[in-house]
């Protein structure tokens, strides 16, 4: 039986908010060791760690993470309320700095970090790789640049970023010239976009599938090829493929 490896998505969102530290501690202290995180810049060029475009379901206002200082941002809470409700109103949003220092407490552990298109779109991507790689500078061997934006990983590649990762939406996507171009490590692909049967083979590049949640579905797409699954629950994830791994 293949066991894929386990990537935390945005930390261990099924019981904390999504990409923060306690988050990813968490996922870790269930035994991930690697873990996916999105990343966006404030109006005053900080990045930080937050996937959606809008604030509104993170920390209950609105606008967009582009509009506002890191002071601003650090005054709201990452609580997740719709889903957590109070349960975690002293959380941050994170700076991506934070996460550099906090892997190098973690050195077993390797950090997917995503750029967002709608800060490539609003900074420029030469502006938003600077400052990406200055955050992530403590830790930069143990982090893998992904993004769906195709031009700029080439433009990582060619600013000597080594480790990258194309994600895309649907199977066929890989066959893009640009990814050719880029000779990413890994390739990430949506669940529901690939086809339906069959093995499925990324060439030299590591398969990763999102999001997946039930068990017996991550062992039938390992057997199919798959090289890692990404999760929200990666702790349930952990427990019960080992049950069903290991039962007699």
């Amino acid at each position: 039986m293949v066991i894929p490896q386990l990537v935390a998505h945005r930390g261990y969102p099924r019981h904390y908010p999504e990409n923060t530290l306690i988050g990813i501690a968490a996922a870790i202290d269930a035994g991930a060791r690697f873990f996916e995180v999105d990343v966006q810049i404030s109006r005053d060029r900080v990045p930080v760690l937050f996937h959606d475009r809008g604030l509104r379901r993170l920390c209950g206002v609105d606008g967009r993470i582009q509009d506002f200082r890191y002071d601003e941002l650090w005054a709201l809470r990452a609580a997740e309320p719709g889903k957590f409700g109070e349960r975690f109103n002293y959380v941050h949003i994170p700076r991506l700095a934070e996460l550099g220092h906090f892997l190098r407490r973690h050195p077993d552990v390797t950090a997917f970090i995503e750029l967002k298109r709608s800060s490539l779109e609003h900074f420029g991507v030469d502006p938003m790789l600077a400052l990406v790689r200055r955050a992530l500078k403590p830790a930069l061997a143990q982090c893998v640049l992904i993004s769906y934006s195709l031009p700029a990983l080439l433009a990582a590649r060619d600013a000597g970023w080594s480790r990258l990762g194309a994600v895309i939406d649907r199977w066929d996507e890989r066959e893009q010239e640009l990814i050719g171009a880029i000779r990413p490590a890994f390739l990430f692909c949506d669940a529901d976009g690939l086809p339906q049967q069959g093995r499925v083979n990324a060439g030299d590049m590591k398969l990763v599938v999102f999001e997946v949640a039930e068990p017996r579905a991550a062992l039938a797409l390992a057997e199919r090829g798959v090289d890692f699954i990404e999760t929200f629950a990666v702790g349930e994830m952990i427990q019960e493929l080992t049950r069903m791994t290991s039962a007699p």
